[in-house]
């Protein structure tokens, strides 16, 4: 059989690919009922997006270690630059300044810099010498990369994407070694600090996120709406849903945003238990890969990008079901593979790309290293 199959095709990793594949087809097919029944504008695109972006995974998972390493710091600054080009003169959006256009061309540099701070903390502590992971030098450039994108996008505002940088940016510092010490009082710091930050540095709206979290009944028909609607479809769909293409919810525009943010309850409603358990395994087999990726890593660089990348994807995936359940604050954090939007499959594909670089790298490496990573 392997001599039928392309060797460059064969040494792929479909078990990631597959589930992939599925979860996006799948995805695709939520898109589609949530348009009413139609293939456009939402499940084409969302398609036409991830061919896109599955060739430009499979371009970057040819990039030689050396070429990856040299542009960690450069492509960082370049992404922080265009948030800073972001304040100066970006294009508005729902009440958020996060956009660039140039053109046609219109791009979120906030996304970029999800996987772009979790290459350039791979670059820092690779060249690290491993004696000053316990002192201050581990820790404050590190701290530097990760505030000042996280300062810039809360700017914006966009505190779901800060917290994503600031996740992903955590996993890595931890993966690398510092004391476990300096995360508890970066804890305990943080527990002090948010009565502060309710009351300063979020904006009003995100201040009525937070209470419709806690009380979502309060105001069933204003700030609890979105929350109160997302439990409604999901509870309705039992154990094998309504049928595809027939939720009510969804349809007759009771759930807002059922193609982006609230994906899932227009999935569940449709699909029930079964199709949610569908969802939670397929991204269940797609980290769990992301993760093997990063433990059979033997290079420290390799194995801190793998799990930033995997550190990025799960708090998307994390954060948004636990949003449209009720279990924490609406954000605006999409569901990846599934949500129509091309800035989330983007940055989730950019991930998806890295890891199969360093998949290759790993392959190579235990291959004899017959070619050059």
């Amino acid at each position: 059989m392997s001599s039928i199959i392309p060797a460059p095709i064969a040494r792929q990793p479909w078990s990631m690919l597959t589930p992939l594949i599925l979860l996006t087809c799948f995805g695709s097919a939520v898109l589609y009922s949530a348009a009413g029944g139609s293939f456009t504008p939402f499940a084409s695109s969302h398609l036409l997006r991830f061919a896109i972006f599955m060739v430009v995974a499979l371009v970057i998972a040819q990039f030689p270690r050396d070429f990856v390493k040299l542009a960690a710091y450069p492509g960082y600054v370049v992404i922080l630059l265009l948030l800073v080009a972001v304040e100066a003169a970006g294009a508005m959006g729902g009440g958020s300044q996060r956009w660039l256009e140039v053109g046609p061309i219109r791009i979120q540099p906030s996304e970029l810099m999800k996987p772009a701070v979790a290459l350039a903390l791979a670059r820092f502590y690779d060249t690290l010498p491993t004696g000053m992971i316990g002192s201050w030098r581990a820790l404050v450039p590190a701290g530097v990369i990760i505030a000042m994108p996280v300062a810039l996008v809360l700017m914006q505002p966009d505190l779901g994407t800060a917290l994503a940088i600031l996740f992903s940016g955590a996993v890595v510092m931890f993966l690398a070694g510092l004391p476990m010490s300096w995360f508890l009082t970066a804890g305990a710091a943080a527990a002090v600090a948010v009565p502060l930050a309710y009351n300063f540095a979020l904006k009003p709206y995100q201040q009525r996120r937070v209470t419709t979290f806690l009380d979502p009944e309060s105001d069933p028909l204003g700030s609890g709406y979105h929350i109160t609607q997302s439990k409604i479809a999901i509870g309705s769909g039992g154990f094998s849903g309504k049928g595809f293409n027939e939720g009510s919810q969804s349809h007759l525009q009771y759930l807002p945003e059922p193609h982006t943010d609230f994906v899932f309850a227009t999935m569940a409603e449709e699909w029930g238990f079964l199709g949610g358990l569908f969802v939670i395994v397929t991204f269940g087999l797609i980290l769990s890969w992301g993760l093997s990726v990063a433990r059979n890593a033997e290079v420290r660089f390799d194995r801190l990008l793998a799990a930033g990348m995997v550190a990025t994807m799960f708090f998307y995936i994390a954060i948004n079901l636990l949003m449209v359940m009720g279990l924490a604050p609406v954000v605006g954090i999409p569901l990846p593979f599934m949500s129509h939007g091309g800035s989330s499959m983007m940055t989730n594909m950019l991930c998806i790309g890295a890891l199969m670089m360093v998949y290759r790298w790993n392959t190579q490496r235990r291959g004899g290293g017959l070619l050059s990573s």
